[in-house]
């Protein structure tokens, strides 16, 4: 859905989330196709204060502000299905 997203932060959290997944293969050892997404979480980041040159020597404050994203995964578990034996009488 994140590729087809119209919205400018859909590139960007697409290329976290396979990042992650990616990790979670590589250093935890994950099965990809099991993993699913438990949480994200956007919080805000450090923000840059800059000024922007006005009138008769004054400043304006300009903020340029970032954020942090958390993604979380967790690996589905599988349930295996009890099959009944059937003894014969």
């Amino acid at each position: 859905m994140l590729r087809v997203l119209v919205k400018r932060a859909g590139t960007p959290l697409e290329k976290l989330i396979r990042s992650s997944v990616a990790n979670a293969e590589k250093n935890f050892g994950l099965d990809s196709k099991n993993l699913i997404i438990k949480n994200i979480r956007v919080d805000q980041g450090v923000t840059l204060k800059r000024s922007m040159p006005r009138a008769r020597g004054s400043a304006f404050p300009i903020k340029k502000r970032s954020s942090n994203v958390v993604v979380t995964l967790i690996e589905k578990v599988v349930k295996e299905k009890k099959v009944k034996k059937e003894t014969d009488k």
